[in-house]
């Protein structure tokens, strides 16, 4: 098989949906889907708004970090900023945006696309777009978000790209969206940024835009 990778939408139909689950920013639910030849089986799935990340990259080529208590998980993780998709219909960017301002007081005048990728598509329809932004400023004191809840005591750190993807490759950095972010950012740069996508660049697997 020849010619350009590309994984492909292509639904197929369910015959019963219902939720197990509704959570505050989750839900579960469970389809009977119809797989031709090979059956109807039972998929249980996480009901996931999406979310994105950036790759703050300053004019020295240092990456924005924040760390964060991850309960799952017992830890805190050195991250990229992110945030939730959960405010329906909002730009993808716009919502980018506002999550780095918001937990790590910048702003970009340059927005690019990195990398979409799905977290963990065997159980769970989470999507996320890792956006590189360049240009950076920092936001005036007095408009600073007031941080809560385990975002309250969360700091800024300033690390060098290559070092970033050194920690990733060497295991100790985890975050799955600082992984995806880190190794794309520095392939694009390898690449003179000729791989970057446009800010608005179609985004098929975003919630709402596949067909149930």
């Amino acid at each position: 098989m020849s010619g350009r990778l590309s994984d492909a939408v292509a639904p197929r139909p369910s015959s019963r949906r219902d939720g197990t689950f509704t959570g505050r920013i989750f839900d579960v639910v469970r389809e009977d889907v119809d797989l031709g030849d090979a059956g109807t089986v039972l998929r249980e799935y996480v009901d996931h708004p999406g979310a994105v990340a950036i790759v703050a990259l300053d004019a020295d080529g240092n990456v924005a970090l924040v760390d964060q208590y991850r309960h799952p998980v017992r830890s805190v993780l050195w991250e990229i900023p992110a945030g939730l998709l959960d405010v329906e219909g909002e730009d993808a960017q716009r919502a980018a945006a506002r999550e780095l301002a918001e937990e790590a007081d910048l702003r970009a005048e340059r927005w690019d696309v990195l990398a979409d990728f799905l977290t963990s598509p065997g159980g769970s329809n989470e999507a996320l777009r890792v956006f590189l932004a360049r240009e950076l400023t920092p936001v005036p004191e007095a408009e600073r978000h007031v941080r809560t809840d385990e975002e309250a005591a969360m700091q800024v750190r300033w690390a060098p790209l290559d070092d970033v993807v050194a920690a990733v490759l060497d295991g100790s950095l985890h975050n799955p969206s600082t992984v995806v972010g880190a190794l794309a950012a520095f392939a694009a740069r390898a690449g003179g940024w000729s791989a970057l996508r446009p800010a608005d660049a179609p985004w098929p697997y975003r919630r709402g835009a596949l067909p149930r």
